[in-house]
């Protein structure tokens, strides 16, 4: 399949600080390129390829085969949550008798393997073209290290067979979940009018093209005699270490690049598969922006901690972009060999390539006796999290250890690892008498994502991380995203982060403003219809999706034509997953199309009959239709399948105010708030109706009580303020004002409860 090399480069050129309205986004033609294979790259390439051979990527995913299989299909059998399972052989091909979507036990044939070590998962495959993940794994480690057996990547969990989790089900397909990363050149397929899969790949595993792009452009020119510095054929140029060097800088005490890193391209590469991301396509390939095929996740609950430590599995480009290394200008490359996979040096080897051994390899440095696991530089800078049971993988985001931050805010420190009985107040003492002061490091902003994420005033010290170019890209974006959240753009330089050279602030600035009055939403995000990458423009369609009809200028109708579309089939590319219907259908629905919306919310609940948002959605449209009595059935009968899902109840109760059933309301009102109390809306909606129902002191100390889970919540504060003045309460409405000008200075009612 050929494709269109460098898409985006010429509007990149044009697009920053443009206001007038531009038309849709454009792609420079260059000719068009096609995926060659390893072997026809192993022609010219033979030591490169040979390295290849010895890695991981090499074995990411291959046919069942006596060779590639690791695991013991002798019959051996294993046992979970009361199903047996058993794996065995049958004419040379691979079985596993197991239940399935029934419940029932059936024979099983493994089509793939997938991955090597430390453990290795097999797929099965099914009419339909849906490839699924066994839930039974087999550790590839040595005997001696606790492998060479069957065991469960979920073994504290218990999963019916009609689970999603279970391993026929939704959230075990390979062909959403896995594939993109574990094969060259994959079309995922998905037919969402059949409900079935047709993928394909160029190459089963992960081969050279994965991260040079396809070859065909390249190969041509070298038969030519005609590859250049200038022009190699290949979509992406990974020479970002060429010519570099480090030195150590003796005043500042670090190392330093010879010349500075100016591109992305080799991080933007890896962080395809390496990266907790979103795909929004799978016709990027290496060398375009990674932003315009995949939407990257911040640093939010509960993917990171709130100082950036990994938690959950993060795949490490988002947390080595927060890492003083990452802004120092390393590459991936400067530690890994890419092409073999592993460390260009063992062990402290690797880290003293750059830092000097006689200051860092040192007990004077690392406090612990040399040649120990304690005095490994990755046992403090880079700690281990175990994933799938059986992997640990290094944080990359190479901080400074501080169990300080263990004490005052509860994230994990390497320290405690070791010196359990010790505990972190300890470990911080050491470290703060043996260094002669308390650590710093590189990533200065958990203090306040935590205060943030515990619901704590700190909008403005999240505005100051959003505007500082000091900071991380995705630190200062991860702030903006938590502002958004609490819709707090008094405190943010909007207009300029909208503007901002780096896409992922762009992204996340805009998605401060989608409550914004319609003025403020044209104004900020119309111009970004024609953002030079896709994400950013996606956000910007989506903001101005209610206003396209209505109040958006006729010269935007374009630029905002071409973006709606591009984000319409970003949603019906992962059309096989019930969030992408589900948005899909918001998105119908923010345009009046109401029949549209009804049929991708309907399917979003084919695909998961549990899927909340979708009822509450579905209910809305009926709502819309003036059909109150169909919108409240369609919610009480979500309800009887998620019965403790507190949007469904707060939705029903809204549908039962406006029928003027308050006393009903109110019931279902309060059930959301008990079942969700992390929601202040459903606090401010119950407080609400608790006062025009004439329980003003009910209403009062059911807000307070969400006031002290949600200290920073604007409209919960406005609401104190409000009632405690109508209530007579002179000094809490004096104090929940002051604190309302606090966390918005601008906001309208200051002026109305200062007169009160």
């Amino acid at each position: 399949m050929g494709l269109v090399l460098a898409a985006g480069i010429g509007a990149a050129i044009v697009w920053r600080g443009s206001t007038s309205p531009p038309g849709p986004a454009t792609s420079v033609s260059l000719p068009v390129a096609d995926f060659v294979g390893t072997t026809t790259c192993r022609a010219c390439h033979e030591s490169e390829a040979r390295a290849w051979d010895t890695s991981q990527h090499a074995a990411a995913m291959a046919e069942a085969t006596a060779t590639t299989v690791l695991g013991r299909f002798d019959d051996t059998t294993f046992t979970k949550d009361g199903v047996t399972s058993t794996f065995f052989k049958r004419d040379d091909r691979f079985f596993v008798r197991t239940d399935g979507a029934d419940g029932q036990l059936a024979d099983f044939e493994i089509a793939y393997t997938f991955g090597v070590a430390p453990l290795q998962q097999y797929l099965i495959r099914f009419p339909d073209g849906r490839i699924q993940a066994l839930g039974i794994a087999w550790d590839s480690r040595a005997q001696a290290e606790g492998g060479q057996r069957w065991f469960h990547l979920y073994p504290d969990e218990s999963i019916p067979h009609d689970d999603p989790l279970h391993w026929t089900g939704l959230q075990q397909n390979w062909n959403f979940m896995c594939a993109d990363c574990h094969s060259t050149n994959l079309r995922k397929g998905y037919d969402s009018t059949a409900r079935t899969f047709h993928t394909t790949w160029s190459e089963i595993s992960v081969g050279c093209e994965s991260c040079h792009g396809p070859g065909s452009r390249h190969v041509d020119l070298a038969r030519a005699g005609r590859l250049t510095a200038g022009d190699t054929g290949l979509t992406a140029r990974l020479d970002e270490r060429a010519g570099v060097t480090w030195r150590f800088d003796t005043t500042a005490g670090l190392p330093v690049r010879s010349t500075p890193r100016t591109t992305t391209r080799e991080i933007d590469t890896c962080a395809r598969c390496h990266s907790r991301r979103a795909q929004l396509t799978d016709a990027w390939h290496a060398g375009q922006p990674f932003e315009d095929g995949f939407r990257p996740s911040t640093l939010e609950a509960p993917l990171y901690y709130p100082d950036g430590q990994q938690r959950d599995e993060v795949y490490t480009i988002g947390s080595f972009t927060q890492s003083r290394m990452h802004a120092a200008g390393v590459t991936c490359s400067d530690c890994h060999d890419p092409h073999a996979g592993r460390l260009r040096v063992p062990g402290n080897g690797t880290c003293v390539q750059c830092h000097q051994a006689s200051t860092y390899d040192s007990p004077a440095h690392h406090f612990h006796t040399p040649g120990t696991a304690a005095a490994a530089c990755t046992s403090c800078h880079m700690p281990t999290t175990t994933y799938m049971v059986v992997d640990p993988r290094h944080d990359h985001s190479f901080r400074v250890p501080r169990p300080d931050r263990t004490v005052t805010i509860g994230v994990p420190n390497p320290c405690s690892t070791c010196h359990v009985a010790e505990g972190a107040a300890w470990a911080a003492r050491q470290i703060a008498q043996r260094r002669g002061h308390a650590p710093q490091g590189f990533q200065m902003f958990a203090e306040v994502f935590a205060a943030a994420d515990r619901g704590a005033p700190a909008a403005a010290d999240l505005g100051r991380i959003a505007a500082d170019p000091s900071q991380s890209t995705i630190a200062r974006a991860s702030a903006i995203a938590r502002l958004a959240a609490v819709g707090a753009p008094p405190f943010l330089p909007i207009d300029s982060l909208i503007a901002d050279d780096n896409p992922m602030i762009r992204r996340t600035a805009i998605e401060v403003i989608r409550s914004a009055d319609p003025a403020t939403r044209v104004r900020l995000a119309a111009p970004r219809l024609s953002d030079p990458v896709r994400t950013v423009r996606s956000e910007a369609a989506r903001t101005l999706a209610d206003l396209a009809d209505r109040g958006l200028p006729p010269t935007w109708q374009p630029a905002f034509a071409h973006a709606f579309d591009e984000l319409v089939d970003e949603y019906r590319f992962n059309g096989d997953r019930p969030e992408a219907q589900a948005g899909l259908g918001s998105l119908w629905l923010s345009r009046g199309r109401m029949a549209e919306s009804e049929a991708a919310l309907r399917e979003a609940l084919r695909l998961d009959p549990r899927f909340g948002p979708a009822y509450v959605n579905l209910a809305e449209v009926h709502r819309l239709r003036g059909e109150e009595g169909t919108a409240e059935r369609t919610l009480r009968e979500a309800i009887v399948v998620l019965p403790r899902d507190g949007a469904l109840h707060h939705a029903l109760g809204l549908s039962l105010v406006r029928q003027k059933r308050v006393t009903e309301a109110i019931t279902e009102l309060r059930l959301a708030v008990d079942l969700a109390p992390e929601s202040s809306r459903y606090a401010y909606v119950l407080g609400v109706a608790l006062n025009d129902t004439g329980h003003p002191a009910e209403a009062l100390a059911m807000l307070r009580a969400a006031h002290d889970r949600h200290p920073a919540d604007v409209d919960l504060v406005y609401l104190l303020a409000l009632y405690s003045a109508r209530s007579g309460q002179a000094a809490d409405a004096q104090r929940y004002t002051d604190l309302l000008e606090q966390l918005d200075p601008g906001h309208p009612a200051i002026r109305d409860l200062r007169a009160r």
